[in-house]
This record gives structure tokens, C-alpha cells and sequence, in this order.
């Protein structure tokens, strides 16, 4: 919008993306995005079209520059056209870990105008064979380890393992792909913790004011090497990769992540920033040292809850460097902590960004009090386009409801107190998993916890806590009781506390709740 464009262009150039170049590639980057939009493959086009030489991606095979990323899409888009028979609106399931030839696949489908679904890799057999039925998939591309997953695929459905994938790109024709009818959509699915995952359709960016709003919060710069540990098919991995290509940065991916090879890597490419989910951040401090590079300036987190104190202390051993963006698969983003703001509130989900609203909103649709909790509404530009089931979430004056309990302190920060579903009601009492699990984190024997509530024949419903012990730590039950009775109210005590080896995660780290131990 015109009241934006001092905003962007600001952004924009203090964020490098306005540095002069040659006239005949700035040029050339205009009329792509112009043509193409601001969706993957515009974006990658453009890049290409400014800077055509520079690496684009390196994975744990090879590296690609812009112009070779390009080619061998749209050469792989045209052999999914001719050999495999991929058509407008038709769906293409990538069950891949981050790797080159994923985001090629990705690029392909768009340039076709067929959508691109992001399955999660951490899907069981019975959640697979659901996502291929609900999206009604055309083609899956999947990494061989999940070979056997994908072994009975219905009729119809064209199965495309990694060695066709690498070889289709050899085979299809030279030459851009002529721009389809519609824009192909990106469908993300939510976890899945809970049950089947419902597919969420990403909409496209229609400028650059969406990037400015992360950027003016984030200082990722032009051209910086970003190791995206975070999964491609998370919307938070996805969101990275979007933004190195608008940066023309330098995307480096990792099938698996792996703390002490995450930063050798940050040390060997130079990364200025990390995008990850949080339980990665707490597995590079168990690793130890912090790299010996001071390239890295910016952590950037999604995903999940910090648990507390992990905020604090990360930066105490990797500089002030952490930002934490609260959002989701439907509402994108909502805000962006700082690390000045984790200092001074390692809990805090921050402030939202530029362009986007947050409304705290009780039961009747009021604003609630400062320091009330009540549903977490959010409006921005890239709110999703609904579900490809059919439903869609709450909108209250144009405000989408995220389905998470927040509160807003005195200084207009945020905070996520827990999904409307985590609350459960003890005895009559208000109960958040999330406090417990804050409290707990707090003892130095413990590495991980989690706390959920489970079914109770007094009280209706009672909190049971799960706690991961430091290698050689002890800890008895009455103690951890102890703790949560000196810091928070009684109803909020767990009857039922275990010790357990590991949690439960689903691919993006978060817990699965239903896979933990009732007894």
C-alpha cells in the first residue's frame, strides 16, 4: 500500500537489497518480478536474474548457483509436464528432507501451476496414507528412507523416488516455462499431534511488504548464508527459504540436524544467521562451545515455546543473537522477540511487527485487560487462505483466531500462555501446562519437560509432568512437587510425575502428547 512504501524502501535498503548494480540485471530483475510476482519461482527468477552466479543453495551433495537452480527446475518442471503428465491444479506431495533437489521440485510444481504439499516426514504410516488421500495427490516425491511408507500408493498416484528425481531435470527441455493460468499454491500441514494433519494453503506474497516486516525486526541482510536447520516442509523452514532467495542469500541445508555438524557448518560457510525450532537450540548447548566464528549474528526460532530460562541461557553462550518469531501455520507470524526483549523477558513472545495486528479478546469478543489472558487474534498480509478441507478458523474483525491463550504485559510485550485446548479446569481452577513446565525447567537436573493434563475421576482433569534428567542427575518426585508448591498455586501441582529417557517429537520437535506414558 502507499502508506507502506517509505516503510519498505527503508527496509530495503538498510537491509542491502537496494545496492546498486548493473543496470541491465536490476533491470532484468524488475521485468521478472513483474512477470512472475513474488511467489517461489518469481523470487527465484529474480534472484537469478540479478545474480546469476552466486550460490543459491549447498547441501550435503553439492552446491547451485541461481542460474544453474533455475535451469534445472524449469527442465524438471517440463519433464513432470511431458513424462509424468503434472498439469495445472493438479497436487504434488513432497515427503523430503531439506535438500537441492526438494526445492527444485518445489520451484517445478509452481512454474506448472500445480501445488506443492509439504509433508511432514515425521508422519506414521496410517497420518501418510490420509494426506494422500485428503490432498488428492497426483504425484509424491519422496526421499528413499521412506520407501517402504510410501510402498502402496493408490492408483493414480505417481511415485517419484530420489534417483528419478535427479535424472528427470537431464531429461526435460531447455528453455523457460511458459508462465500457467494460476499461481500454484504452497500447502503446508499443521502438525499432526493431535490427529490427522489438515492441509493449510500459504498464500503468495503480492510485494515486498511482508519481507520488510520480518526484516525490520530481523537484520538479515543481502547476500548472507542462512543454514536452515529448521525442516522445508515446517512453515518456519519454508519462511527461511522464502527470504534467502529474496535476499539472494546463500541457503545451506542439511537432511538431518545435527548439533556439533550445525556448527562446524555455520563455521564453515560463514552463516550469518540460523533458522531453527527451539529444541535445537537446547541440543547445540548440550554440544557445548559455541562456534569460533563470529559471523553469526542472528538464531532465529518458531515453532514452539521457549521453555523458560533457555531464552537466557543461549545467548549467555552464543551472544545476544536470538530472535523468537511467535506465528503459525495459519496466521504466518504475530510477533518477533528481540534479544534485548529476552533479556529482559526470556518468556516473551515480543511485539508484533510492522503491518500486523494482535488483539488479546475474551470470551465475548472484548479486548482483555492488560495482563488478562484470552484468545490470541492476528491480522497481517499473509493470513491463510483456509483450509483445503473446506473450514477455516474464527475471524473476528478481520482478525484470525490462532487457537493459543496470551496475555500483553504494561510495556506492550506478549506473551503465549498455551493452546485454548493445553487448559485444562482442576477441581474448578483454571490450570496452563506451560506455567508448570516454566517452573520445572528451572531445576538444574533437568533437560527437557513437558506437562500435560490427563483425565481425573475427583477432579475432572490433573496435571502430569514429564521430566528428561541431565546425564548422571537424580531427582525424586517430591521435590519436583515441591518446587511448583513454593511458585505457583496448588491446583497447579502435578499429582503424577515421571522420569523418562527421552520426550516424544514429532519432526519439527515438537511433543506428541498422546505418545507419552499414563503410568
Amino acid at each position: 500500500m502507499i502508506r507502506d512504501l517509505p516503510f519498505v524502501v527503508a527496509t530495503l535498503a538498510r537491509r542491502g537489497l537496494l545496492a546498486p548494480g548493473p543496470p541491465h540485471r536490476m533491470a532484468a530483475q524488475l521485468y521478472v518480478l513483474a512477470r512472475w510476482g513474488f511467489g517461489l519461482s518469481g523470487e527465484l527468477r529474480s534472484a537469478a536474474a540479478r545474480s546469476p552466479d552466486r550460490v543459491a543453495l549447498i547441501d550435503d551433495d553439492r552446491s547451485v548457483t541461481y542460474g544453474e537452480l533455475v535451469r534445472r527446475s524449469e527442465r524438471l518442471a517440463g519433464s513432470l509436464r511431458d513424462a509424468v503428465g503434472l498439469r495445472e491444479g493438479d497436487r504434488v506431495g513432497l515427503l523430503c528432507r531439506n535438500h537441492a533437489p526438494m526445492v527444485e521440485a518445489m520451484v517445478a510444481a509452481n512454474l506448472l501451476g500445480a501445488d506443492a504439499v509439504l509433508v511432514n516426514t515425521g508422519l506414521s504410516a496410517v497420518q501418510l496414507a490420509a494426506v494422500v488421500e485428503d490432498q488428492r495427490l497426483r504425484v509424491l516425491v519422496h526421499d528413499d528412507e521412506f520407501a517402504s511408507a510410501v510402498a502402496a500408493l493408490p492408483p493414480g498416484v505417481v511415485g517419484i523416488d530420489e534417483a528419478r528425481l535427479e535424472t528427470l531435470p537431464t531429461r526435460g527441455p531447455a528453455g523457460e516455462v511458459p508462465r500457467p493460468g494460476r499461481d500454484g499454491d504452497t500447502i503446508v500441514l499443521t502438525s499432526g499431534t493431535t490427529g490427522t494433519p489438515k492441509g493449510a494453503r500459504r498464500p503468495t506474497p503480492t510485494g515486498f511488504g511482508p519481507l520488510c516486516s520480518i526484516l525490520d525486526r530481523i537484520p538479515l541482510r543481502a547476500g548472507d548464508g542462512m543454514l536452515i536447520a529448521a525442516p522445508l516442509f515446517h512453515t518456519w523452514g519454508y519462511a527461511a527459504l522464502q527470504m534467502t532467495i529474496a535476499l539472494r542469500g546463500t541457503a545451506v541445508l542439511r537432511r538431518r540436524f545435527n548439533p556439533a555438524d550445525a556448527v562446524a557448518t555455520t563455521v564453515e560457510h560463514r552463516c550469518a544467521a540460523l533458522f531453527a525450532v527451539p529444541v535445537m537450540i537446547q541440543r547445540l548447548l548440550d554440544v557445548g562451545a559455541p562456534p569460533a566464528s563470529r559471523d553469526l549474528r542472528v538464531v532465529a526460532v518458531s515453532g514452539s515455546a521457549l521453555p523458560g530460562g533457555l531464552a537466557t541461557r543461549f545467548m549467555d553462550a552464543y551472544g545476544d543473537v536470538l530472535f523468537n518469531l511467535y506465528g503459525s501455520t495459519e496466521a504466518s507470524w504475530a510477533s518477533i522477540a528481540t534479544p534485548a526483549e529476552l533479556r529482559r523477558a526470556p518468556g516473551t513472545a515480543g511485539r508484533p511487527p510492522h503491518g500486523t495486528r494482535v488483539a488479546i479478546l475474551d470470551d465475548a469478543g472484548r479486548s482483555a485487560p492488560t495482563g488478562a489472558v484470552g484468545r490470541i487474534f492476528v491480522g497481517n498480509d499473509m493470513l491463510f487462505d483456509g483450509y483445503t478441507s473446506g473450514p477455516t478458523r474464527e475471524r473476528r474483525g478481520g482478525l484470525l483466531d490462532t487457537g493459543d491463550l496470551g496475555h500483553v504485559d504494561a510495556d506492550g510485550l506478549f506473551y503465549v500462555d498455551g493452546r485454548q485446548d493445553d487448559m485444562i479446569v482442576s477441581g474448578g481452577e483454571n490450570v496452563f501446562p506451560g506455567d508448570v513446565e516454566d517452573v520445572l525447567a528451572g531445576f538444574p537436573q533437568v533437560r527437557e519437560v513437558a506437562v500435560i493434563g490427563v483425565a481425573d475421576a475427583e477432579f475432572g482433569q490433573r496435571l502430569a509432568a514429564y521430566l528428561v534428567l541431565r546425564h548422571g542427575e537424580h531427582l525424586d518426585a517430591d521435590a519436583v512437587r515441591e518446587q511448583v508448591r513454593r511458585r505457583l498455586a496448588r491446583f497447579s501441582v502435578p499429582r503424577d510425575v515421571f522420569f523418562v529417557a527421552e520426550l516424544p517429537r514429532n519432526a519439527t520437535g515438537k511433543v506428541v502428547p498422546r505418545d507419552l506414558p499414563r503410568r
